[in-house]
């Protein structure tokens, strides 16, 4: 039988704070579909091979993350993947991004290949291009 190591609480509570404080909260998400209506009606928008960015001034005083994957990119597998990513590369590089925004990620068909730093490039050009 394989043995367990056991950790110290104290280690195991620092190990969880630091994972939950660096993750994105709900505040962070567009999290109703009103969000996104607002997004493509009123927003611009930035696009590359790979994603299409909707953006407008953001209500809420913070930068928040919308992603869309449509069917037509793959299956559940292939988008849930996407989003993973997507989500990861926003959270590391809001700072990119300039002043308060709603921006909702939208993945093309073509994306669905995307290793990570190919995906990395692709969003950080785009957030780049982000701005009033």
């Amino acid at each position: 039988m394989p043995y367990l190591v056991e950790y110290s609480e104290a280690f195991r509570l620092k190990a969880g704070q630091i994972l939950k404080s660096s993750g994105l909260t709900k505040s962070d998400k567009i999290l109703k579909h009103s969000g996104y209506v607002r997004l493509s009606a009123s927003g611009k928008a930035v696009r590359d091979q790979y994603f299409i960015i909707a953006f407008a001034k953001s209500r809420e005083g913070r930068t928040r993350l919308g992603i869309t994957a449509p069917k037509r990119v793959g299956n559940a597998v292939v988008r849930n993947r996407l989003k993973r990513i997507i989500r990861e590369i926003f959270r590391i590089n809001r700072n990119l991004i300039d002043g308060h925004w709603d921006v909702n990620v939208i993945t093309k068909k073509d994306a669905a290949g995307l290793s990570y730093q190919e995906a990395l490039q692709a969003l950080k050009r785009l957030f780049c291009k982000i701005d009033g």
